[in-house]
């Protein structure tokens, strides 16, 4: 943490504030600020939104960091702090759902409509019957091997 931060930190306790919770985008930024060879300002150098250009400022990541910022960030925010932290854009969008919305992805993308409407028939058995599920789909995989 730089000492600026620190600094923050501080008087906030000094002033009866109690810093706010850290969520999950706070911790990807603070974590990449805490690697070796990096800082804010570094962070903020590789900020840049690869599909409009617009950078993002020390400022607004050690905001962001300290969880003091009160909206989201936007999607050209999140894909340059993605480019900053060198992380898929996906991992730095999960992050800030869970942070500002409480929203925890369960979609599988990638996957058919097919596909997504079994696994969300699975998810909803118990125990049990997913075992069983799982072993007539690895029955029927060995069946296949074993035919072919």
């Amino acid at each position: 943490m730089e000492e600026t931060d620190a600094r923050d930190t501080m008087q906030a306790l000094d002033q009866g504030r109690s810093t706010p919770p850290v969520g999950d985008l706070s911790r990807l930024i603070l974590d990449a600020n805490s690697e070796p060879g990096n800082s804010y300002a570094q962070l903020a150098a590789r900020a840049i939104d690869p599909d409009t250009g617009e950078q993002l400022s020390k400022p607004y990541l050690q905001k962001l960091a300290s969880g003091t910022a009160t909206t989201p960030p936007k999607a050209y925010a999140l894909r340059a702090i993605a480019a900053a932290l060198r992380k898929p854009p996906a991992v730095v969008q999960r992050a800030a759902a869970r942070q500002y919305w409480e929203y925890e992805a369960t979609e599988l993308s990638g996957y058919d409509d097919d596909t997504r409407v079994i696994v969300a028939h699975l998810a909803g058995m118990n125990p049990a019957e997913r075992r069983t599920w799982r072993a007539m789909v690895e029955a029927a995989e060995q069946a296949k091997a074993t035919d072919e």
